[in-house]
């Protein structure tokens, strides 16, 4: 695991202590059943929302709705995420990734359920998921995919995770960074695959990393490349190579229309 991985679980332990102090692990998981007997906040279908933009002939784009990041500090200073949230579905946006870590990214809970009730298409909550409270968790606020990292798990525990997600009828995103990682990701049932571009030691950004690990993945599962795509020729360059999917965050949150940006883009 990197240092800066190694600090944010470390920082997680003791968020989670902190949370089960208070709301126990029942009383969560009875919030996130409640959600699931509720019309509106019943998982929207995250998977089906990427797979039928690919099926029509388009880009699956998940867009980021991410305040700051450990390496580049805050990428946004007028953050409104209900906005963002409709500038994104209104130009074509997939699905969403919101960001609810905050001790690193500046997130919280409140972004993914103002984000989620502004729209209609399916939110990822993108934090650093170790424990089965944070599902529970995650579907309480409303969310409808949660993102396995198998830098930070062992394989045991991301069965046991996903295991907890789909129970819930929730989505996985398993993220990898190589080909070792890739080989343990491949042991989940989850159809949905990210390779992250971005070297967790080093923070530097190759979209060669996914594409030294395409012959590696098997044609049921779909792929979606994460981190480094910041120009059209990056969108047709995976293209090229039938990566149909992608997550991309820092290019749009930069953007004074994030939409727009989304558009110019996959356009």
């Amino acid at each position: 695991m990197s240092d800066i991985l190694e600090k944010i679980v470390a920082t997680k332990k003791i968020e989670i202590a902190h949370n089960l102090k208070q709301l126990s692990l029942e009383n969560q998981r009875e919030k996130a059943q409640e959600n699931n007997r509720v019309t509106a906040l019943k998982p929207r279908g995250f998977i089906r929302s990427i797979e039928q933009k690919i099926a029509s002939g388009k880009a699956g784009v998940i867009t980021e709705i991410k305040k700051a990041s450990p390496s580049k500090g805050v990428l946004r200073e007028n953050f409104f995420p209900a906005e963002i949230a409709q500038s994104y579905e209104k130009h074509g946006a997939a699905c969403l990734s919101v960001l609810t870590d905050i001790d690193y990214f500046q997130g919280c809970n409140a972004y993914l359920q103002e984000a989620r009730s502004a729209c209609s298409i399916p939110v990822l909550r993108k934090d650093f998921t170790i424990d089965p409270y944070q599902i529970y968790e995650a579907r309480a606020i409303g969310a409808d995919a949660i993102l396995l990292i198998v830098a930070c798990l062992e394989l045991n525990q991301m069965k046991e995770l996903e295991a907890c997600a789909q129970e819930l009828g929730l989505d996985v995103l398993v993220e990898v960074h190589n080909a070792a990682e890739l080989d343990q990701a491949l042991e989940l049932k989850t159809p949905l695959l990210g390779i992250n571009n971005r070297n967790l030691k080093t923070f530097e950004v190759t979209l060669q990393t996914t594409l030294s690990l395409l012959s590696s993945v098997p044609n049921n599962k779909t792929l979606v490349t994460e981190s480094g795509i910041l120009n059209r020729s990056d969108v047709q360059l995976m293209r090229d190579n039938q990566v149909n999917a992608f997550l991309v965050g820092e290019a749009f949150m930069r953007s004074a229309d994030p939409g727009a940006a989304l558009s110019e883009l996959f356009s």
